[in-house]
């Protein structure tokens, strides 16, 4: 993610600020990728905290468009969650906008938000037909980590959700084109396999014991579409990683430049290595806190080729260039 600049003064802005320190409110154009000292703003705004502008005084901006359901307010902490959730998103669609992927240019369907939140049952996260569906109870920290703990997983963040569903769509769209399916089927497998059935076996038996020769996560094992959402999330992890590194101000030996775009970098091996290489100092800082890894996952090689793949395709764009 980038470090933006005051439209109004001196200093930065980060991609989540409403206003300037000096307290001029500002709202994030994703189609500039600035920040503007003017109105229209979301109608959400004063709602949830959204920060982007909008077409036209009282409308929506580009990403709470996107949601055709909302939580019901009654619910505990549902409007705070749906706020960390959306935020979350807007983050995940402005990292993909580096690709044109849901902008103004791209010709394609949108993707459809259902944030819910849960009552007695949990929500089920997934996508169908273009609908992502998200429970936002799991912006709360402490309903994200007891899942997280019971899954046995490494990482768990809206963000992440956000990837992963948001992927599962970008599939569906890519599905369209005559010259995507078979070459995916090459890497990942057929996803035609009885889903429902292939996620029973993974929740009853659990991943194969050296699933990490194969896969990213032990959860990607389980279907094609599933291996397909993780790596695309990962892609995503490592890219804006190293992007954010990047407008940040840090560097390292293996960044081939200082104003380097990783967005921009078509050799995935690079993109890859220089990710790695940050991934790994920062790990070593956080546990000097006693902090969570940043990214605690290892890359091998039949993961770093499906990444490529992925970065291949999801390069080219909503357009397919």
């Amino acid at each position: 993610m980038l470090v933006f600049s005051n439209p109004v003064g001196s200093g930065s802005l980060w991609f989540d600020n409403l206003a300037t320190a000096e307290g001029t409110p500002v709202g994030y154009d994703p189609q500039a990728r600035a920040f503007l000292p003017v109105r229209p703003f979301c109608a959400n705004r004063e709602v949830i905290g959204c920060n982007w502008i909008a077409p036209e005084e009282g409308a929506f901006c580009r990403s709470c468009a996107m949601t055709a359901l909302a939580p019901d307010p009654s619910i505990p902490n549902a409007m705070h969650n749906w706020a960390e959730t959306e935020a979350a998103k807007r983050w995940v669609l402005d990292n993909l906008g580096r690709w044109h992927w849901f902008r103004p240019e791209d010709p394609g369907t949108r993707p459809i938000f259902h944030m819910l939140a849960e009552g007695l049952t949990p929500v089920a996260m997934g996508h169908a037909n273009g609908v992502v569906t998200i429970g936002v109870a799991e912006a709360d920290p402490v309903v994200r980590t007891s899942r997280r703990e019971a899954l046995q997983e490494p990482y768990r963040t809206m963000v992440g959700h956000m990837r992963h569903e948001i992927a599962h769509m970008l599939w569906w769209r890519l599905s369209l084109r005559e010259d995507f399916l078979e070459s995916f089927r090459a890497e990942f497998g057929d996803e035609r396999a009885d889903y429902t059935a292939a996620l029973q076996r993974h929740y009853h038996d659990g991943a194969p014991p050296d699933w990490r020769t194969s896969y990213l996560t032990s959860y990607a094992s389980a279907h094609p579409h599933e291996d397909w959402a993780e790596t695309a999330a990962h892609l995503l992890h490592l890219t804006d990683i190293t992007d954010s590194a990047v407008a940040s101000g840090l560097s390292s030996e293996e960044m081939p430049a200082s104003q380097w775009d990783p967005y921009s970098e078509p050799d995935t091996a690079r993109l890859i290595n220089v990710a790695a290489s940050l991934a790994i100092r920062v790990n070593h800082i956080n546990r000097s806190m006693g902090l969570s890894d940043l990214y605690p996952f290892v890359l091998s090689q039949a993961a770093q080729r499906k990444l490529a793949f992925v970065h291949g395709w999801l390069r080219r764009g909503a357009q397919g260039r």
